[in-house]
């Protein structure tokens, strides 16, 4: 007879193979046509709320993999507290405005001299119209990663109320005292032609001079320290082209000086290395304090001007020779100097880079004429030579320098009348500074991994005041007006409203295209041809920095709660977003806008090499898609290890695209196994190994939702895929075919283990539905109703852990006594003494294993019998805790059906096939 018909082998709808690249489309525009992120929030509606902030990308160009790796990771957070029953908002949004928007129309116009042909609000349309398709662009790249959002309603940068928010951010940190127009040197661009902040810098090699000046003491200095002949301060340099704007040399107040026989003055500390480097020669012939120099003067051999001897805290003593160049116009620290000893701040440089006509009117070069319109890296060969016998030593060195992000071309410290937010004032009505709200609110923040909170707390310490100015065309703009006759900025607050309600109607290109008289609020007291406008536009970070208080605060979104439960971006924005956004929220509202931060690495190939078109490991999250689907990108995700680089490759995707192969048949197994189940066994009716499972699977995953909880998906999915690949599939999936297969449909022991199975694979597929939403909202179609009830998506559930109860069965003995057994059997199939273990009978002493029900023992390891009876031919043994356990074939027939060795005839059933077949 065959007996195949009589089995309740397992059945499911649910495909082996997902064919995610022709699936997942099909699947998520389902999910759109029944806007299933509106039916989120309606599922949730009077739960506890959850807010990830988004960070918004950049609308110029396709996304790249780092974009896929932060939407995805932001969307499986989102997710995750949402099938932890919390109601999650999270609102997507994109940064329109800047330099490389306005770069891209640069070269579709042709270049800068064909832009500045137009007017500015001319630019500007051209602008938003290329950030609008690029918003359009990547939202539609984002929904195929599978990203659940408001993509309805995301905030875009360039929209008018946001930027009338943007806008009314500024007058808050105005109204606020901070806001701070002076004359200050900032990282200049030359080649963009503006400023930039401390995020826009990147650092590169950069070959420059090494050079060491002689500047020759003046006589009435020499007279007032009592020195006949030659006496100079020797400073050291990188940078002669900033030798014309010198106003003094700085020494350390703390260290002593020495002027040598040869006449050259260095800090006593550094001659010897000075002497060892053949930079000045001779012996020392006098001592100096410090503060003997104080406010004497040398004579610049550049240009025969006055150079002022100073006293500043920033003169190291690691390198140089203790005597500092110093210009105002071209460093910070000289510009902090500066003020405390009234410098002249001399700028003879312009926005090109190009020496300006200030060194023919101030005399700042010897036949200044020839370097007029000259760049100042092409100049510095000719003004070394100009300082003749001055100059000691000359060399050139290669080292890390600032550099545009954008053009990638060398920066310049250069000072020019910009606006700053002041980290050391005071915010009106409080009593510590910015800077310092922001150290507090760093230390109250939770930071994911712990070790951003020192980078961002190191930048927060050492940052200078952040110029926030631009002088370009696209972006918002520094709307104030200006009085011209004495200079007066007018912060009047019903002047700046009126700025920002015109600003929320029309834009603020109506800074632009609308006359002053239309601007000006009517009762401001001024008449519109007493006023001017200020022209420059605000730094890009500002923009993003903001969108707490346009996203978060304002009522134009439903984006959730200020302060956002979480920020999540790259480890980059310590220096950017993170710190642009703190500084902001603690300047208007005295906080941070976040709770906890989350930062992510960035991808590299296999190889851990930064990817790039030229070495081509560039990998597309496109060509991902269409070679694998999003559900193996998303699995990458949640599988790698995000608080490094990521690793991704090929042969990574392969790798991942067959755990995901293996998840899928998990599932599987366990839906054909369960289709004809009814009703869910109780805990305490259950065999010892279905309780062992659900113990087991209890405590597994109540780890992996604490780590996801935690935002530690890596350690979640490996104790997620260990469970699965060992006490799962590779154990009781195993262990229960028999019971599953063989016995009677309602039998209970099926029905326990089918119970079980039920129970597991409902939790599994709510702790994966972040990650493999796809695939969990597939599972549901095809699920019985005993895990779905009369739900229709996956959408409509909740996570709940296993509860379980007291269980009698020793786990860790029996394993032991499993895997001694399992030494024995890889041995007897090596040698072809059994193919199957259900050949094998097992006698033990044991009085636990005994202990359980005979067909536990016989499923827990496999075989036909496990009993007390000794068998005649051992092949093998194992001790476990001194209980003997001894293994031999089977005496017994096998049963046709079960194959099991428990017939007592040939081509007969055991009496279970038997009972059940009858």
């Amino acid at each position: 007879m065959d007996y195949k018909d009589t089995l309740l082998l397992p059945t499911t709808s649910f495909a082996m193979r997902g064919n995610l690249i022709n699936n997942e489309s099909k699947r998520y525009a389902a999910w759109d046509e029944n806007k299933v992120y509106e039916k989120m929030k309606a599922n949730r509606k009077d739960a506890p709320k959850f807010t990830l902030h988004d960070g918004p990308p950049y609308a110029n160009g396709h996304i790249h993999i780092g974009h896929a790796l932060n939407k995805v990771l932001k969307d499986i957070i989102v997710k995750h507290n949402y099938f932890n029953g919390k109601s999650v908002r999270f609102t997507p949004g994109w940064d329109c405005h800047g330099l490389p928007i306005e770069q891209q129309v640069e070269k579709k116009l042709g270049g800068k001299q064909k832009k500045e042909l137009l007017q500015t609000a001319e630019v500007r349309k051209l602008c938003r119209e290329h950030a609008a398709k690029f918003v359009d662009i990547q939202r539609d790249e984002f929904k195929t990663l599978g990203i659940i959002a408001d993509w309805k309603k995301p905030y875009v940068t360039m929209d008018y109320k946001f930027e009338a928010n943007i806008y009314r951010t500024l007058c808050g940190v105005a109204n606020k005292g901070l806001l701070i127009e002076r004359s200050k040197p900032v990282f200049w661009s030359w080649a963009e032609r503006t400023a930039l902040a401390e995020a826009e810098v990147e650092y590169q090699d950069k070959e420059s001079h090494s050079i060491f000046i002689a500047f020759e003491l003046d006589d009435a200095a020499k007279t007032k320290l009592n020195i006949t002949g030659k006496a100079a301060p020797v400073i050291w340099t990188t940078t002669p082209w900033t030798i014309p704007a010198n106003t003094a040399i700085s020494f350390n107040p703390n260290e002593e000086y020495v002027l040598t026989d040869t006449g050259y003055i260095v800090a006593k500390e550094l001659l010897n290395s000075l002497v060892e480097d053949e930079v000045i020669t001779g012996k020392v012939v006098q001592t100096f304090k410090a503060t003997e120099f104080e406010n004497l003067k040398a004579i610049n051999p550049l240009n025969k001007r006055e150079s002022r001897l100073i006293l500043g805290e920033h003169v190291l003593m690691d390198s140089g020779t203790g005597c500092v160049h110093t210009a105002p116009g071209h460093g910070e620290d000289d510009y902090r100097v500066g003020l405390l000893y009234d410098l002249e701040v001399v700028m003879p440089v312009d926005e090109t880079g190009c020496f300006d006509n200030t060194i023919v009117k101030d005399k700042l070069i010897q036949n200044a004429e020839d370097f007029l319109g000259r760049h100042i890296f092409k100049s510095n060969d000719d003004l070394i030579d100009l300082m003749g016998d001055a100059v000691l030593k000359v060399s050139k060195f290669t080292h890390s320098y600032p550099h545009c992000w954008r053009s990638h071309t060398p920066l310049i410290f250069r000072a020019t009348r910009q606006w700053f937010i002041s980290v050391d004032e005071k915010p009106l009505a409080q009593d510590s500074t910015l800077r310092n709200i922001a150290l507090t609110e760093i230390e109250k923040t939770m930071f994911i991994p712990e070790t951003g909170r020192n980078r961002l707390k190191s930048m927060v310490e050492n940052r200078p005041d952040w110029c926030i100015s631009r002088q370009r065309d696209w972006g918002v703009p520094i709307a104030f007006f200006r009085v011209k006759a004495t200079g007066e900025v007018i912060f009047d607050e019903k002047v700046m409203n009126y700025v920002a309600m015109i600003f929320e109607m029309q834009g603020s290109d109506a800074w632009y295209s609308m006359p002053t008289e239309h601007l000006l609020y009517p009762g401001s007291g001024y008449k519109a041809d007493e006023v001017e406008k200020v022209t420059d536009i605000l730094d890009v970070w500002f923009d993003s920095g903001s969108t707490w208080n346009s996203v978060l605060k304002s009522r134009n979104y439903d984006a959730g709660e200020y302060q956002a439960d979480l920020y999540v971006e790259g480890s980059d924005q310590h220096r950017g977003w993170f710190q642009s956004s703190m500084f902001l929220s603690c300047a208007v509202e005295h906080k941070a806008p976040y709770k906890a931060v989350l930062t992510h690495g960035f991808t590299v190939d296999d190889k851990g090499e930064k990817m790039s078109k030229s070495k081509g490991n560039v990998i597309a999250p496109e060509k991902v898609l269409k070679e694998y689907g999003s559900e193996i990108l998303r699995l990458w995700v949640a599988s790698s290890d995000y608080q490094g680089d990521l690793k991704i490759s090929q042969g990574i995707l392969k790798q991942i695209s067959e755990n995901y192969r293996k998840l899928r048949n998990t599932f599987r197994i366990m839906l054909a196994n369960i289709n004809d189940l009814e009703t869910l066994t109780a805990y305490e009716d259950m065999g010892a190994l279905d309780q062992w499972i659900l113990n087991v699977s209890s405590e597994v995953f109540t780890e992996v939702h604490k780590s996801f909880s935690e935002y530690n998906f890596v350690h979640g999915m490996s104790t997620l895929n260990n469970f699965i690949a060992n006490e799962l599939s590779g154990m009781y999936i195993d262990m229960t075919k028999d019971s599953l297969y063989c016995n009677a449909k309602n039998d209970p022991r099926r029905m326990a283990s089918q119970s079980a199975m039920a129970i597991i694979a409902k939790r599994l597929l709510l702790l994966m539905a972040p990650i493999l939403t796809y695939t969990c909202d597939e599972i549901i179609d095809h699920a019985p109703s005993i895990i779905k009830g009369d739900v229709t998506s996956i959408f409509d559930l909740v996570y709940e852990p296993i509860t379980t109860g007291k269980s009698d069965f020793n786990a860790e003995y029996m394993t032991k006594a499993r895997e001694g057994f399992g030494s024995i059997v890889d041995g007897l199939k090596k040698e072809k003494i059994i193919k199957s273990t259900l050949e094998l009978v097992i006698s033990t002493d044991s009085e636990i294993a005994l202990a359980l029900n005979a067909v536990d023992a016989e499923d827990w390891f496999v075989v036909s019998t496990v009993s007390n009876e000794k068998s005649q031919e051992i092949l093998g043994s194992f001790e476990v805790e001194g209980a003997k356990f001894s293994i031999a074939k089977a005496t017994a027939f096998k049963c046709p059906r079960c194959w099991k060795f428990q017939a007592t005839a040939e081509d007969c059933t055991c009496k279970r096939c038997e009972e059940v077949v009858a």
